[in-house]
């Protein structure tokens, strides 16, 4: 199995740096990574050499404003402007890949943009995987603090604060606690524009789960203290049979990252296996 990095440069000149976990033999599908807040796709190397040792490639790209992508940190200039982040990004993929089936894959944040391109764009997708996807948060913050957000958003986006993530909320692990508050590739701003985005963008998919367009298989902890587990069952339960609903017993936030990863992941690709049959 083989790493590599590269670099894709958008029509406004923005700059992802993007990277993938290849298999030696011929691949049975493409894997296309959308990362959560604050993080970058290198966190997810265990996840990918899992994916190439089932015959699958990883690739994914630092969004804008992460790891190792330009943008500021933790800004963005519109929710649409992700949107066609990830349109550009699978075109890249089309393009490197030619003719192999393509899935989705989001967690957090990139659960949110995965499940919003889905139902807004209809990409041409075998399938999507969502784990704990931030529809809502798990702890809302009060209404007068939205309201002020969104003010604020129409005046000066670009104001930013610190998200206060509860890091120990990430997984049972320590050691992934403590490598990610070690990364420093890792960051913990947040502007109002960005919030606001992914906080309208959550109630939307939400309103509009039933029209959900491809297989999804849809996995959450319950023991999340970061994103909602209650969000992501009524989306499992609006969106109806296209859906495999997966709750993870006691689980936190990052269920690929638990001390139970082996068993994720493996569900994660029985899945893939299974809806790749039925193309």
């Amino acid at each position: 199995m083989g790493h590599f990095e590269s670099n894709s440069r958008n029509k406004n000149g923005v700059n992802f740096y993007v990277q993938g976990w290849e298999p030696q033999n011929r691949p049975k599908a493409v894997i296309a990574l959308i990362h959560g807040f604050g993080e970058h796709t290198g966190r997810y190397k265990h996840v990918g050499e899992a994916f190439n040792a089932a015959g699958y490639i990883l690739i994914g790209f630092d969004l804008r404003g992460h790891g190792k992508s330009e943008g500021i940190r933790g800004h963005i200039p519109s929710y649409d402007a992700l949107m066609d982040d990830i349109a550009d990004f699978i075109t890249w993929i089309d393009i490197r890949y030619p003719g192999l089936p393509c899935f989705l894959y989001g967690h957090s944040m990139g659960g949110n943009l995965v499940l919003n391109y889905c139902l807004r764009r209809k990409p041409d997708v075998v399938g999507a995987i969502v784990t704990g996807p931030w529809l809502r948060l798990a702890s809302t913050p009060p209404a007068f603090q939205i309201g002020l957000a969104k003010t604020i958003n129409n005046i000066f986006p670009g104001v930013a604060q610190n998200s206060n993530l509860e890091t120990a909320a990430l997984s049972r692990d320590q050691k992934i606690v403590d490598a990610y508050e070690n990364d420093p590739l890792v960051h913990a701003r947040i502007s109002v524009r960005l919030f606001v985005s992914i906080y309208e963008s959550g109630l939307w998919a939400l309103d509009h789960a039933e029209e959900f367009p491809v297989p999804l298989l849809l996995m959450h902890g319950t023991a999340d203290r970061i994103t909602s587990f209650a969000a992501t069952a009524e989306f499992a339960t609006a969106s109806g049979k296209v859906t495999t609903w997966r709750p993870w017993d006691g689980f936190y936030h990052e269920i690929h990252n638990e001390p139970e990863k082996v068993d994720v992941i493996q569900a994660m690709i029985e899945w893939l296996d299974t809806h790749l049959k039925k193309k």
